[in-house]
């Protein structure tokens, strides 16, 4: 097979104080993990791109597993560009996420861009007991400054005490089914992202289906979580939009 392979692994567990700690924290080839200051009981990993990619055949793919009693925080340094390569095939990133009961965690990486060539699909797999709980963004951003997309395929499945709460899938850029650039996907912007918030107390009082601006709505989803989905003309206004749903819904 071609292509760069490699898998980061982050392992958090409760240390019996209060606090989190990491007993996992695996990088591998262009995949760097480093740890920064944590603030409370929370620790913070952010991801490190040694190098460019995705490229054409790379598969990467990175894993996080958080304890009962852990609260963990992940960020990256940078966006994540796919980019076309030497190698024409389809490039693929892995994201898998479990958190145990009393568990916490909150990943917020910077936005993935298609640049044009690239053929990327993005997988992320949340699996979460019962009391975990969860503030997850995805942000992607559809071409750089002036320039067309690449093909972009991402699939997010999250799944509460072994029940699906959220399956979806959206193909963008050259190739992909046609309507995504219509007015019941993108309506010609650029940017699209989704917040998941999973909370044991959604249960019982489920977030109301809201809209908020032009282009961002929340909806509660079958089970104890919430999505938020929105889309702008960029990613800096995205951010912006997908920050403020989160202070009017009072989630930090």
């Amino acid at each position: 097979m071609s292509g760069v392979h490699a898998t980061a692994r982050i392992g958090a567990s409760g240390d019996g104080r209060g606090g989190t700690a990491l007993p996992v924290l695996e990088s591998d080839g262009p995949l760097a993990l480093r740890r920064t200051r944590g603030t409370g009981g929370e620790a913070r990993v952010v991801l490190v791109g040694a190098m460019s990619g995705p490229l054409g055949g790379d598969r990467f793919a990175v894993e996080a597993d958080v304890g009962s009693g852990a609260r963990l925080r992940v960020g990256s340094a940078a966006a994540t560009i796919a980019l076309p390569g030497q190698v024409k095939e389809e490039a693929h990133y892995d994201v898998r996420l479990t958190v145990a009961d009393g568990g916490e965690l909150h990943w917020l990486p910077e936005p993935l861009i298609s640049a044009r060539g690239s053929d990327l699909f993005l997988t992320t797999r949340v699996d979460l007991a019962a009391g975990a709980r969860l503030v997850l963004r995805e942000e992607q951003v559809l071409g750089r400054v002036g320039e067309e997309p690449g093909r972009l395929t991402g699939r997010l499945v999250v799944r509460v005490a072994g029940r699906v709460v959220l399956d979806q899938e959206l193909a963008c850029g050259p190739g992909a089914p046609g309507g995504w650039d219509g007015p019941a996907v993108l309506a010609g912007h650029r940017a699209v992202g989704q917040l998941v918030v999973v909370r044991p107390e959604f249960a019982e009082r489920p977030v109301t289906a809201e809209v908020f601006g032009e282009h961002a709505c929340v909806m509660p989803l079958a089970g104890p979580a919430a999505l938020v989905t929105a889309v702008a003309a960029d990613g800096l206004r995205l951010r912006r939009v997908l920050d403020e749903t989160l202070i009017a819904l009072d989630i930090r």
